[in-house]
């Protein structure tokens, strides 16, 4: 998975004025949990997000503070202005070699459904898989293949390929399927009222 690097500072004061006063400055406060120690607190500049948060991919973060401390993390949970959409607090997890971790990923789509060059739509049931790996096995997206469905198939979370990360849903999770369309359900509707008509003319 990506990394995106954010620098920022460590924060000595963490009240209510203070916080007020970095984002006046155009600063977003955050905190890192999950370490062996206590939470760290720190704030960087707002503009650093702009790559991790307006996208729909996921991406691990390297931290860099400015007293020379890194830490690994993932961004956990994120809070908007109501009305403006600046970013007011982020909240990070760090994360540790031998520790697994759970985590959204978007699904890639790939290949041509049988169903679909038929006159089928796909639904997409779920954009995101929910899936557990170790830091350095979890991937940028998870791949599912539509090329064997056909018009009415259903793809099971079942049917998805994994390397190296489990997927958290339960077997009968349906990610996408193909649908007949409305016109293609009228079309077979007019060939089978034709045929009987044709059956009764015999």
């Amino acid at each position: 998975m990506k990394s995106i690097t954010i620098k920022g500072s460590e924060r000595e004061s963490v009240g209510k004025v203070s916080t007020k006063a970095l984002r006046n400055a155009g600063m977003v406060p955050c905190v890192v949990y999950g370490g062996t120690e206590p939470a760290v607190h720190f704030a960087a500049e707002e503009k650093a997000f702009k790559n991790l948060v307006y996208t729909p991919n996921v991406h691990t973060v390297v931290i860099e503070l400015a007293n020379g401390k890194s830490i690994n993390a993932v961004l956990q949970d994120i809070q908007f202005h109501p009305v403006t959409d600046g970013i007011l607090h982020i909240d990070f997890f760090q994360l540790h070699d031998d520790k697994e971790i759970t985590l959204e990923v978007p699904v890639k789509v790939t290949g041509n459904s049988k169903g679909v060059m038929a006159g089928g739509v796909l639904n997409l049931n779920l954009r995101k898989l929910k899936v557990k790996a170790l830091p350095a096995n979890l991937p940028d997206f998870v791949e599912v293949n539509i090329s064997e469905l056909d018009m009415g198939n259903k793809l099971y979370v079942t049917d998805v390929p994994v390397n190296n990360y489990k997927l958290l849903h339960p077997d009968n999770t349906v990610v996408c399927q193909v649908r007949i369309s409305r016109a293609a359900m009228k079309a077979a509707q007019e060939a089978a009222k034709a045929a009987k008509t044709a059956t009764k003319k015999k």
